[in-house]
């Protein structure tokens, strides 16, 4: 028998494990699907899918259309975003996600105006006119995902692909307790499903349609019975068993196949979508209408009003909170989804996203919370109860250890998190949490990997780069070397000589035969300065006789300043004497015509000799013995000086600087009566009184610079006095 037939005759299978939980469909399921209506703001989820989310495409301030893009999709697995309503973009900011982990994450923000105004809309009058290209890639720009909850892109799911699409399967069974979402659209839009299953057929063209239905649904399976005018749909009713809405488990029920490890249904040629995705399909190709709302079940005893209601995607959940009549207990809980798969919610600032079926707010006394866990006593419950055939003791030691090779080892990633485990089991251990937790831990951890390998593959990339740069390099310059070789051979051949060798010849001739610019000066200002003194000395020796004239003269001041000397050193001797001192010994007299070497040595030594000399006279004056002759003092103790007798001296030198220059001016010009008077074969040598000119000159500029070396030193003599009598 053909799987058609079997179905037919009503022929089914079973997957392993399975439970039966209470259904509490009712009352949310007993009344008509409401309208929600439209919340202050709406928050829309940039990311509302499985994989990466859509680029932005509108700005805070922006007015957007009802429909209108928000997001622009860049690849097949982003999914845009729609605006539910007109109004303005009033935000674009991190908000509370639909998320387990409560954290924040990116978000459009929009204020509606209340005026629902619509952006340019295409109907599609006969869809069988379009290629199945163009319907997926409308499925795709409405952003349709898959309804069921996991968020799966519809048009992804609906691609051809290399193996042939058999069987095209609608999931009508909303296994779990609470929701009945489906249930009611199925009731009240029969048609619009088959309809979008008729456009689904259109694009996969499988051999084989299956509508399946739990059998607790008997509304939805004559409803749907009674529309469905085409043979080639077959419905089918399911046996009421948790969790047979899976698609591997929904699977295995109609086809007896098992999905492979790792594998998809499309590698057995089938494709599941869920009834709520095919009513999306529906609206998106015949009448142009994003996924911009959805069928949301509120259930649970806390809700005054509980029901069904179509919910703009965006809404805040605090909002249909109080749209339904919460009436809150302490520590309320919020649950989004079913009891079994759902999770708490952390604010009620979250809002409804496209995979969101249910808001359960159940009270205290009907779902209390889960106790407090015990160890495990390995009854195998959970095994029994696995729909994927795992080893959730197994899988849960692991996860608790960290043992992530084992973990995957032991097919962690086939687990569904139905819950099956968690429900039967005696210790209450929350054995669907610690899954949770392991999953993102290995996902993370081979994102890192993958990060890490990139890493890798980029610094080798760049290594292999800078040695291939560096070799070719290297053989540019290998290339360039041999050609100049080349063309020096060919030089040498033609000329008959070294290029190099000629090169090096004319550089060193050339440094031979131009020495350095500052050698050549230093040798030039040496020549020269070696023939001034030679002159120096010659005019020094055709002096000399005529020097001692000019001796004589001086010598009458020298001998009164001898005289003086002599008479201050005889008194200085008396007053050590009667002091019962012994006498300093004699100086050895220095040459009259010695100048001092250095002009501030000199200063320092005799200000030394003033400030010992003024020492010695107060000592007398009072009565003390004189201190012993010190050694000379370094040349940087300066003693302050006599200003009245400093300035006399400074008079003096300067008094023999102009009687210098006097007589150098006399002797350079000789006087008119000598010039007329004297024969010319006596006249004097040019040269020579040329060179008697200089020396006189030279003699005159030594006697002014001596000059300002005494004023300058009776100027620091006189600021160092004043020094210290401050």
């Amino acid at each position: 028998m053909t799987l058609l037939e079997q179905l037919k005759a009503g022929k089914l299978h079973h997957f392993h494990g399975g439970i039966h939980p209470s259904q509490r469909k009712a009352p949310a399921n007993l009344t008509p699907i409401s309208e929600a209506g439209l919340p202050n703001e709406l928050i829309l989820q940039v990311r509302q899918h499985i994989g990466q989310a859509a680029q932005l495409k509108v700005a805070v301030g922006e007015r957007v259309l009802k429909g209108q893009l928000l997001t622009q999709p860049l690849n097949p697995m982003m999914m845009p975003v729609h605006a539910p309503t007109s109004g303005t973009i009033s935000a674009i900011e991190e908000r509370p996600l639909c998320h387990p982990s409560g954290l924040d994450g990116l978000c459009i923000v929009l204020t509606p105006d209340g005026e629902e105004e619509w952006r340019p809309r295409f109907p599609v009058a006969d869809y069988q006119l379009l290629d199945a290209d163009v319907l997926l890639n409308r499925i795709h720009q409405a952003g349709i995902t898959g309804l069921g909850g996991a968020g799966f892109p519809a048009h992804v799911k609906l691609t051809p692909r290399k193996k042939t699409i058999n069987t095209l399967i609608i999931n009508g069974v909303e296994c779990e307790p609470y929701i009945s979402a489906d249930d009611r659209l199925m009731r009240e839009y029969p048609h619009d499903i088959l309809q979008g299953i008729h456009i689904m057929r259109h694009i996969v063209q499988p051999t084989t349609t299956i509508l399946a239905i739990e059998d607790n649904k008997p509304e939805a399976i004559a409803a749907l019975t009674t529309a469905n005018q085409d043979d080639s749909i077959v419905i089918v009713p399911v046996p009421t068993k948790y969790p047979s809405g899976g698609e591997k488990q929904l699977i295995e029920v109609l086809t007896g196949l098992q999905v492979p490890r790792k594998g998809l249904p499309a590698d057995l040629g089938i494709v599941v979508q869920n009834v709520g995705t095919a009513f999306a399909v529906k609206s998106a190709i015949i009448d142009d209408e994003p996924l911009i709302r959805r069928v949301v079940t509120l259930a649970g005893e806390a809700f005054s009003e509980p029901g069904n209601a179509w919910v703009h995607i965006g809404t805040p959940v605090r909002y249909l909170l109080q749209r339904y009549g919460l009436k809150a207990e302490l520590e309320q809980r919020v649950i989004m989804g079913g009891p079994m798969m759902g999770f708490t919610l952390h604010t009620a600032a979250a809002p409804i996203i496209k995979g969101s079926n249910c808001v359960l707010a159940p009270k205290y006394t009907e779902l209390p919370p889960p106790e407090d866990e015990m160890a495990c006593i390995r009854c195998s419950q959970c095994a029994d109860a696995c729909p994927a055939s795992l080893l959730p003791q197994q899988l849960y030691w692991y996860a608790r250890n960290h043992e992530h090779d084992k973990l995957n080892a032991h097919n962690l990633f086939d687990c569904i998190e139905c819950g099956a485990c968690a429900y039967v089991c005696p210790s209450n251990i929350p054995l669907v949490q610690y899954y949770r937790e392991a999953k993102a831990d290995i996902r993370q951890a081979a994102h890192e990997a993958v990060q890490a390998e990139r890493a890798k593959v980029r610094f080798e990339a760049r290594q292999e780069r800078l040695a291939r740069e560096k070799a070719e390099r290297q053989a540019r310059q290998a290339k360039a070397a041999a050609e100049r070789k080349a063309r020096m051979a060919e030089q040498a051949a033609a000329t008959g000589e070294d290029p190099v060798a000629a090169a090096l010849a004319r550089v060193k001739a050339r440094q031979q035969a131009a020495p350095p610019k500052d050698m050549a000066a230093a040798r030039a200002a040496r020549k020269e300065e070696a023939r001034r003194n030679k002159a120096l000395k010659q005019a020094a020796q055709s002096e000399a006789p005529q020097a001692d004239g000019a001796a004589t003269a001086n010598s009458d001041k020298q001998s009164a300043v001898a005289a003086a000397v002599a008479r201050a050193k005889a008194r200085k001797a008396a007053q050590q004497a009667d002091n019962g001192e012994a006498p300093a010994p004699a100086a050895q007299p220095e040459p009259a015509t010695a100048a001092p070497a250095n002009d501030k040595k000199a200063a320092i030594q005799a200000a030394v000799a003033r400030a010992k000399a003024r020492k010695a006279a107060q000592q007398a004056d009072n009565g003390e013995a004189p201190a012993p002759a010190a050694q000379p003092e370094p040349a940087t103790a300066a003693a302050p000086a006599d200003d009245k007798k400093a300035a006399i001296q400074a008079a003096v030198a300067r008094a023999k600087a102009r009687k210098a220059a006097q007589q150098a001016e006399a002797q350079a010009e000789p006087s008119g009566d000598n010039a007329t008077d004297a024969p010319a074969a006596e006249a004097v040598d040019d040269k020579k009184a040329a060179i008697k000119a200089a020396v006189a000159r030279a003699k005159a500029r030594k006697a002014a610079q001596q000059a300002e070396v005494q004023e300058a030193k009776a100027s620091s003599d006189s600021s160092a006095n004043k020094d210290e009598q401050s």
